[in-house]
């Protein structure tokens, strides 16, 4: 177990996560704060080599990585599945300026959830995503972390494409209303 795992806690496909991106180059990380990436949203704090930017609303995290691309680093969005809404004109950008993107969606209204509030974007957030042009990877256990992670940031930064990884509420766990 590293050190930054015995600090901050949380689950080792998290921390696992965390270190994929940085070996991938990531040195911003973006979000808007929130419980399911607690993890990462920690881990960037403490890291002297990443910008960690909190976000007002989740669409200025698009327009930041775009400002990250064509200053020549990479970058990470960290929204809630409720944020996607929010988001719907700005990755229209992302078709039209052709720039990469990799969004990380811990994901609400899902397996398991208590509050009625969140099912109707929890429901949309994959349509929403894919009618914008975004590719949607999606995982469950602890087990699809790293694969899906990996094969995102092959279709981001390989291709050039704009992909939203959903982290579903089997690997977050559901919040309790």
């Amino acid at each position: 177990m590293s050190d930054a795992k015995a600090v901050i806690g949380g689950p080792d496909w998290a921390h696992d996560m965390y270190d994929l991106l940085r070996a991938e180059g990531v040195t911003q990380i973006c979000y808007v704060p929130d419980a399911g990436h607690r993890v990462m949203i920690d881990r960037s704090l403490a890291d002297p080599e990443v910008h960690s930017i909190p976000l007002t609303t989740e669409e200025e995290g698009v327009a930041l990585l775009a400002g990250a691309e064509l200053g020549g680093s990479k970058g990470v969005l960290l929204m809630q599945s409720s944020g996607v809404g929010n988001c719907i004109n700005m990755l229209s950008l992302t078709n039209g300026a052709r720039f990469p993107l990799l969004c990380l969606v811990s994901m609400r209204g899902d397996f398991g959830e208590g509050n009625p509030w969140q099912f109707p974007m929890g429901r949309a957030t994959r349509t929403v995503l894919e009618a914008m042009g975004v590719v949607v990877l999606k995982a469950e256990g602890p087990g699809d972390v790293i694969p899906t992670i990996q094969a995102a940031c092959t279709m981001v930064w390989g291709s050039g494409e704009a992909v939203a990884v959903l982290l579903g509420q089997r690997l977050l766990g559901a919040k309790k209303f």
